[in-house]
Formats: C-alpha cells, sequence, structure tokens
C-alpha cells in the first residue's frame, strides 16, 4: 500500500520534548472531561454501541488483561505508553501490579500522585536489568509514536518496529502475551502532492498537515504485516481486531464528554486551566494549529475518510 508522499522534514522518533508537547497540556482537561485515570485511546463496543463509554473502556481493558493472561492476582504487567494509568488501575484492580513508561512528565506525575508505579523512561533505554521480568507486555496508542517521517523516509521503520519486539521479548518467557493497539494508514492516503497546511480544506494532505502537528515525531506504520513480520522472530500473531469503527465512536464520545466542560460545576475549574494556556496560544504556532486540529476533529475524519485504520493484536512469545 502507498503511503502519503511526505515532502517537509520530519524529525526523529517522536522526543520526550515532542510527547510533551501534545500530551502535557491535555493533562490539565482529561480528568475534567473523562474521569480519574483518563483513557485517550479506543474503547472496546465490539459492535455494541449501546454501551457507555466508560463501560466500553473498562471492556477494554478486562479483554486486553485475558488475552494476555493476566486477570488474575500475581501477575506482572509492563505498559508501554502508559499514559495517565487507566491500564496500570485496571491491574491493580485485578490482584496484579504493573509497570508504566511515559516520556510525557504529567503523566508520570499522575499516575504516581495516584498510587500507580509510572516511570520517565523511554523503551529504547529501558534496561532488563532495571525492570525485572513480566507476565505480559501492553502498548496500547503508543506504537504510532515509536517512528518518525525522518526515520520513515530513510528507510529505519521496520528496524524500529522489530527492535521494539526484541525488548518486549527479552522481558517475557516462553509463552508470554503482548497486546499492541495502534493507528495505521488506511486506504485513502494521498500518494502525490504535499502534506500542506496550505491545501485546500478537507483534503488528506491539509488534514494530515495539522495533524502532524499534533502528533510532531510520528509516523504510522503501513499496515498489519508490516507488523506481523517485525514480530516474527520472536512472537506469533495469536488474534487480531480491527478497531476503525471503535475508535469512530470513541471520538464521538469524547465530543460528548467535550460538552459536559459546559456544565457550571465544570466550567469554574475548566476556565482557569484554559487561561493557563492563553499566551501559549498566542506565542506558539504549533499549539494553535493543535487546537485547530482538534476542534476541526481531524482524527476522526482520518477514520472516517479512512486515511487512517486501527488494529488490536495479540502476540505470543515463541521464542
Amino acid at each position: 500500500m502507498q503511503q502519503p508522499e511526505c515532502l517537509l522534514p520530519g524529525q526523529p522518533m517522536a522526543s520526550r520534548q515532542e510527547i510533551e508537547a501534545t500530551y502535557d497540556w491535555l493533562d490539565r482537561f482529561q480528568e475534567l472531561r473523562l474521569g480519574k485515570f483518563a483513557d485517550i485511546t479506543a474503547a472496546f463496543f465490539d459492535g455494541d454501541f449501546s454501551k457507555t463509554l466508560d463501560q466500553a473502556q473498562k471492556d477494554k481493558h478486562a479483554w486486553v488483561l485475558e488475552g494476555i493472561g493476566a486477570s488474575g492476582s500475581g501477575k506482572r504487567v509492563l505498559d508501554i505508553g502508559c499514559g495517565w494509568g487507566p491500564m496500570l488501575k485496571a491491574l491493580a484492580d485485578a490482584g496484579g501490579a504493573g509497570v508504566g513508561l511515559t516520556l510525557a512528565s504529567a503523566q508520570v506525575e499522575y499516575c504516581r500522585r495516584n498510587g500507580l508505579d509510572a516511570r520517565p523512561l523511554d523503551w529504547k533505554e529501558a534496561r532488563v536489568e532495571d525492570l525485572g521480568g513480566f507476565d505480559g507486555v501492553v502498548s496500547i496508542g503508543a506504537f504510532e509514536h515509536f517512528c518518525s517521517e525522518e526515520e520513515y523516509n530513510s528507510g529505519q521503520q521496520e528496524a524500529i518496529y522489530r527492535r521494539f519486539f526484541d525488548f518486549s521479548a527479552s522481558v517475557l518467557q516462553p509463552g508470554g502475551r503482548l497486546y499492541l493497539q495502534t493507528m495505521l494508514w488506511g486506504n485513502v492516503v494521498p500518494v502525490s502532492g504535499d502534506i500542506r497546511l496550505d491545501a485546500p480544506e478537507g483534503t488528506p494532505q491539509r488534514i494530515l498537515a495539522r495533524m502532524r502537528r499534533m502528533y510532531p515525531g510520528s509516523w504510522l506504520p503501513s499496515d498489519k504485516r508490516q507488523i506481523v513480520a517485525a514480530a516474527a522472530p520472536h512472537f506469533a500473531l495469536v488474534k487480531s481486531n480491527n478497531g476503525r469503527k471503535d475508535y469512530i465512536e470513541t471520538l464521538d464520545r469524547w465530543g460528548e464528554a467535550n460538552d459536559s466542560l459546559r456544565t457550571l460545576q465544570k466550567i469554574f475549574r475548566f476556565l482557569p486551566a484554559a487561561a493557563r494556556l492563553v499566551p501559549r496560544y498566542l506565542t506558539n504556532l504549533s499549539f494553535r494549529i493543535q487546537v485547530e486540529s482538534i476542534l476541526k476533529n481531524d482524527q476522526q475524519r482520518c477514520f472516517l475518510d479512512e486515511i487512517m485504520t486501527h488494529e488490536r493484536l495479540f502476540f505470543e512469545k515463541v521464542a
């Protein structure tokens, strides 16, 4: 499958600064919008859209823990890209113990304030000797940040993904399982022309140009086959599930959650947080484009137009 032609210079793999540029300012709003231990990855409706968002997220956590064999007590799981700790909390509630890795300092602080073991550590710099072994590994919504445009254009994407699976295998015993949830490029991707902010509104080129500012230093996998091939030296695919429709539904529900910020109780908590961002909005072009991307629902447009898709994959270590 062909990919978007990338004419603007990319950056090496999403750095700590780039991750924080997106996620640290969101930290101020997630608990207001989505509650404690906010989960900003696709929920698991699995065709039942009568579920509440909260129930669909809880169902995802239970489904993942069962799928990696960590739904019982005493299990130890590594969460690579742990966010605000929803999987770590679900694991703790199930009687297990989790270690989360994230590059966003606000997420580390949030998790630690709430009794979760989150560490400001890049998996590429992590040492098995320091972390210890695990019964399972999960990475939900982080894989898309592991390869940058620059690394993709220089042909490094497959090597980066193989390195991720090398690391995951190193902390698991044979038979241990890994759950990976990620966005991928879809079927309607521009194959000519540039990705630019002055492209006509509504085109993939314009949408992706804003998304590039929303997620700097990040480039998506080509398709599921690329991921399975990168995993093959250590892992066999057990099962997979396409989550594009679930992500669209999740984004709809997040829109409803944004509406809830208009309630009087939340307004008094929301306005001070928003006011602190005014200087950044006035002085930082990339931040203004991030806000524009959210207001224009670019991520949802990517899934609706099949510019992007979404996969949920369970792997088992075989070597």
